[in-house]
């Protein structure tokens, strides 16, 4: 009979399986897990495989919401983990790169202001007629536009907190001779887990707040939906069925819910060994999912056995990739080459661009720009004040809450919701409430944008409490300094660097949202105010692209502005100031 296979520390495979009947009783929740999302993915891979079925009606029954509310998760998590791809790729890069990031951060602010909408026809033309025969194209347009949902602000957290590493974590890594990979794992996403946790519960948020327009929506004469949770809701705000609505909002509160308490409660719990700190906090973040996992005698099997050799044989390849590039000095020259052709080749590319994207420009009528003029100079007094009414409350509350890790339990999951339910499924109620007191859609869009917009705040401030050191805020206690002291030596320097790239995202976020607060359509009428987002909106519903591209370009063009002019200018001064370090 032969031996069982064993481990690299000499001890057999079988060996290490749990024995007793209880272990494998904490295992069964573990195992159903991931047999039910294997299950799904096969399920979502066979549908996106089939017949193009883009105007697929969309049933309004409750049965049906099951089907659409696992597709609508599905198409999120997809677009979360390519995010995260991204924002781990792009925020490197741009963070030890001072050329590269004379570059890719401008074009970030641009980015970032494009709305959903403007994405939506390129993207949507290009994946349908990569895939013209299957399903598959209109599912990959619909991610990627979840993606530009979501990747933005997870972007600039990554960025800001790699920019915000002590010097003297990277002299320690200097002295040990890290390679990148060691740097990568052991020093850079450990410091920026925190910020990277809240941010990417914001971009889930913000998914959802999107989900309507990227499941349903109109492209000239063609009408494309997709089977789906925001699909559903558009359906049923357009038909104007409230029972419809009330239903398929109880079933995106359970999903997020769930979500809060099966992914984003475990992962804040777990990135608290990673604070920077050298006293234990006095009351850690306790998740019962976290402690079913780490009481679980499988996963360390799995990772034992697959997930640790793979991270040995990587570390040990890059670390004599590195040892043999400081030996060969002479290979970067063929390297520069390489950057330099494709350099060329992007330049080239973007000088085709803009002489088409001219002549399109050239189309648009002196009444058509001065639309532009007038809806980008109301939509940026809107988005101004959105910030300012988010300021008030957000900065208070965020620190009240994240200084208080059991408060920050029962506080997280509400606060997700309100930032995930979709602004097109409340504007109903908001709307009707508006016209009995009074107001309008100009009030509206004010009351929508805040809506959307105040969460990047919220988040960021509340990730930025929680990484306060517990061993600061114990001096402040010994030095008995009252609560104004507090708040200036310790409160507001310590948040600072959140503060800002929660109101960079928000204010990229704001002027996304308002294409869906300044032109809204309810039982079957358009309600529309003056604004950029509504010239967006009823430019992509008429398929004027050049008004589209005009009225996107002029959005871009005030966000980057006011970004270098004023965010930047903060970005630098909280990563050399406020950064903690000795």
């Amino acid at each position: 009979m032969p031996a069982p296979p064993k481990s690299s520390s000499g001890v057999p495979l079988w060996g290490q399986f749990p024995a007793g009947g209880r272990s494998l009783l904490r295992d069964l929740p573990v195992l159903a897990a991931g047999f039910a999302i294997f299950y799904g993915l096969l399920v979502f891979a066979r549908y996106g495989i089939g017949p193009v079925n883009t105007q697929a009606e969309i049933q309004l029954a409750p049965g049906a919401l099951p089907k659409y509310a696992f597709f609508s998760v599905t198409r999120i998590a997809i677009a979360y983990f390519l995010s995260l791809g991204f924002t781990l790729v792009y925020g490197y890069v741009a963070a030890y790169n001072s050329k590269a990031e004379r570059l890719m951060i401008p074009l970030l602010d641009i980015l970032q202001s494009i709305p959903v909408l403007s994405f939506l026809p390129p993207v949507m033309i290009a994946m349908i007629g990569l895939f013209p025969h299957s399903q598959l194209g209109a599912e990959l347009g619909c991610i990627v536009l979840i993606l530009t949902g979501q990747v933005w602000n997870m972007t600039f957290s990554f960025y800001s907190s790699l920019k915000s590493i002590p010097r003297e974590m990277h002299e320690a890594a200097e002295v040990y001779r890290l390679n990148w990979w060691q740097r990568l794992w052991q020093m850079e996403l450990p410091f920026s887990a925190i910020g990277l946790i809240w941010n990417s519960i914001m971009s889930v948020a913000g998914a959802w707040f999107f989900l309507m327009a990227c499941e349903m929506f109109t492209l000239g004469t063609r009408d494309l939906r997709l089977p789906g949770l925001g699909s559903y809701l558009q359906t049923a705000a357009n038909q104007g069925d409230t029972h419809s609505i009330a239903w398929g909002l109880a079933v995106m509160v359970a999903i997020i819910v769930v979500i809060d308490q099966v992914v984003w409660r475990p992962a804040i719990a777990w990135a608290e060994k990673f604070k920077f700190e050298q006293v234990e906090a006095a009351e850690p973040t306790h998740s019962p999912v976290l402690d079913l996992l780490r009481r679980s005698k499988l996963l360390p099997l799995v990772a034992r056995v697959s997930l640790r050799p793979a991270g040995e044989a990587l570390n040990l390849h890059f670390s004599r990739s590195a040892m043999a590039a400081a030996g060969k000095p002479q290979e970067r020259k063929s390297t520069d080459w390489i950057w330099r052709s494709l350099m060329a080749v992007g330049l080239a590319a973007t000088g085709y661009a803009v002489f088409r994207m001219t002549q399109m420009l050239a189309q648009v009528s002196s009444a058509e720009a001065l639309g532009i003029v007038r809806g980008a100079g109301a939509t940026f007094l809107r988005v101004e004040a959105t910030l300012a009414l988010a300021g008030l409350w957000t900065i208070p509350v965020g620190v009240y809450v994240g200084l208080r890790p059991k408060l920050s339990a029962l506080i997280q999951p509400v606060a997700q919701i309100a930032a995930s339910v979709p602004a097109t499924a409340l504007f109903p109620v908001i709307l009707l409430f508006l016209i009995r007191t009074g107001g309008g859609m100009g009030v509206g869009s004010v009351l929508l944008l805040l809506l959307g917009t105040q969460w990047y705040i919220l988040f960021n401030i509340i990730a930025g409490a929680t990484a306060i050191p517990t061993d600061l805020k114990e001096v402040c206690g010994v030095f008995r300094m009252g609560r104004v002291e507090r708040w200036r030596k310790l409160f507001m320097p310590g948040i600072f660097p959140y503060l800002i790239t929660g109101f960079i995202t928000a204010s990229g976020g704001a002027w996304n949202a308002s294409i869906v607060a300044e032109y809204f359509r309810f039982q079957g009428k358009t309600l529309s105010t003056v604004g950029l987002g509504a010239v967006i909106s009823q430019a992509t519903d008429a398929g004027n692209f050049h008004v589209l591209l005009a009225a996107t370009i002029s959005m871009a063009a005030m966000v980057v502005t006011l970004n270098r002019l004023v965010w930047r200018r903060l970005y630098g001064l909280a990563s050399t100031k406020f950064k903690l370090e000795t």
